[in-house]
C-alpha cells in the first residue's frame, strides 16, 4: 500500500505572514525569511519545524497588541514573538483534494 502525501501549491501564495493569519486558520509554510539584523531567525525557526509544507494556525493571541502568539506547527505548539511569526510566509493549503485558503 501506498502513501500519497498531501500536496501543496507554492504558486498559491497568500501573500500573507503568520503573525497576519486570523485565529483558527488554516495554512502552510511556503517559506522562512528572517529579517537582516537577525538572520539566525530562519535557521532557528526552521529547526523547530517551520518548514515548506508544514500545516500551521495561530490558536491565540496575547494581549496587549496580539504579542506573543500561541501558534501550531505540524503537531507541536510554541509562542512567537509576532515579529518571529512575520518571517513566515504562508501558501494555500490543497489536502487530499481540497482547497483550505487561509483568506
Amino acid at each position: 500500500m501506498t502513501h500519497n502525501p498531501p500536496q501543496f501549491d507554492f504558486s498559491q501564495s497568500l501573500g500573507l505572514s503568520l503573525d497576519k493569519l486570523p485565529l483558527r486558520q488554516s495554512a502552510v509554510v511556503s517559506a522562512v525569511a528572517a529579517p537582516a539584523d537577525s538572520p539566525e531567525w530562519a535557521q532557528w525557526l526552521t529547526e523547530i519545524g517551520f518548514i515548506p509544507g508544514e500545516p500551521v494556525e495561530v490558536l491565540a493571541k496575547g494581549m496587549p497588541g496580539s504579542d506573543p502568539l500561541v501558534v501550531r506547527v505540524g503537531d507541536s505548539t510554541f509562542a512567537l514573538r509576532r515579529a518571529e511569526a512575520a518571517c513566515i510566509q504562508l501558501a494555500s493549503q490543497i489536502a487530499q483534494g481540497r482547497l483550505k485558503a487561509a483568506a
